[in-house]
């Protein structure tokens, strides 16, 4: 049974429907792809927003074009800290090919609304702002306090966003995260794998092209180290007991939510080779090549293990060096915290849809939090296009997922702080 104030919480949002969908449709149009990273008009809007609803903010930007806001407020009563965060930054796209629409447009089309961000995550991140305006008209029935963190810079795990928050400004960790990164509204995450990129270099003599005696070829190289990087993916994570049931039991729900094969891979090493550059001419022996290694570790591993690895296959080739690029150690928090099992709640009550416990295939701010022992969860939106063309939100998504943000969130906030 709801109680009166969720209730009225519920239709508070049926009646700001289309206020709902008009601000998502204008926030994808403020362009803020990153790179190159430069999120300052989209910020402005963020900070119309909360300018237009009285609610104090500041904003922290140790890099001038990627700006971030923060809000807060305190509850009437003293209580626990929740956190709630997004990112405004979104994924690049080119010169537009391959969309049906623009990308920067905001359309809605049959129930759908369309962009660059529209799922990852200008869903979510429109949540939390509605979340914390709709529960800071409640303030005064509410216990403890609520932050909000809008971050520039997370689409390349780049340091000027969350990072900088959490090393410098670690008031706004909270006692628990909630943020609106596309999840699914079938799956409600407690972890996430942990990218390790590399940057691979080969170089060799080079040689007329029909001079293949003369030299390796580093193209050809790099073809054969790829090609045993794949067998990193036969590494066996170790099982972590209550990670790998909850695991286990999504596993049907995985794959319907992100694709079949999906439940094997959270499990499991992948190893992307996402970039290459090589060569001048079709007729010489390639003197070099770069190329670029996305790796995804699995709850269990860390980077020392597959960097052994590693080192034995670049071993074995002279011509071969290598570089990290990035690490992020994967995350997970345990899978039944109250905040799961309120999103659970309330995503059941309001549209009969329990939320299975996931890991996340990709990677989140949510980690942060998580590195530092705070339970943090991500609900949001089908990924539908993220990283990708036609990238879009079905309106149902978006106003379910608007709803049990804001619902959770109450449920948080209702309780006094527990005795010990």
């Amino acid at each position: 049974m709801m109680d009166a104030t969720k209730r009225h919480l519920l239709q508070r949002i049926e009646a700001d429907k289309e206020i709902l969908i008009d601000f998502l449709r204008a926030f994808i149009r403020r362009k803020s792809p990153n790179p190159p990273g430069d999120t300052r008009d989209v910020a402005a809007f963020v900070r119309g927003f909360l300018d237009g609803h009285a609610l104090d903010h500041r904003v922290i930007a140790p890099n001038e074009v990627m700006p971030n806001i923060v809000a807060s407020f305190d509850a009437a009563t003293p209580g626990r800290h929740l956190a709630l965060n997004g990112h405004m930054d979104v994924f690049p796209v080119g010169d537009g090919s391959g969309w049906s629409v623009d990308p920067w447009g905001g359309d809605l089309i049959d129930g759908k609304i369309f962009g660059r961000g529209a799922c990852d995550m200008k869903c979510g991140t429109t949540a939390s702002l509605f979340t914390f305006l709709y529960l800071h008209e409640l303030r005064q029935s509410l216990h403890g306090k609520l932050t909000l963190s809008v971050v520039s810079d997370e689409e390349t795990f780049g340091p000027w966003g969350a990072r900088y928050l959490v090393e410098h400004h670690p008031e706004i960790l909270g006692d628990c995260c909630l943020n609106g990164e596309p999840s699914s509204r079938l799956t409600v995450r407690f972890g996430e794998k942990g990218p390790l990129w590399l940057r691979f270099h080969v170089r060799t003599p080079g040689a007329h092209g029909a001079y293949t005696h003369a030299s390796a070829s580093a193209i050809g190289i790099t073809a054969q180290v790829i090609g045993e990087l794949r067998r990193l993916e036969d590494i066996e994570p170790p099982r972590i007991s209550n990670l790998s049931a909850a695991l286990e039991q999504a596993a049907d729900v995985l794959d319907q939510a992100y694709g079949k094969g999906a439940s094997r891979i959270v499990q499991r090493v992948t190893v992307n080779p996402g970039l290459i550059r090589g060569g001048l001419k079709v007729n010489m022996v390639a003197a070099d090549c770069t190329f670029e290694v996305d790796i995804r570790l699995p709850n269990g591993l860390d980077e020392v293990s597959i960097l052994q690895e590693v080192d034995r296959i670049v071993a074995a080739h002279s011509e071969v060096s290598y570089e990290k690029i990035l690490y992020n150690p994967p995350s997970w928090c345990p899978p039944d915290t109250e905040m799961a099992g309120y999103v659970r709640a309330n995503a059941k009550a309001i549209a009969g849809i329990d939320p299975v416990p996931a890991i996340s295939l990709g990677g989140t701010d949510a980690r942060l939090w998580r590195y530092a022992e705070i339970p943090a969860i991500v609900y949001g939106p089908a990924p539908t296009g993220m990283g990708s063309t036609d990238e879009h939100v079905t309106v149902d998504d978006f106003l379910h997922v608007v709803r049990c943000h804001v619902l959770s969130a109450y449920d948080y906030m209702a309780r006094p702080r527990q005795a010990g």
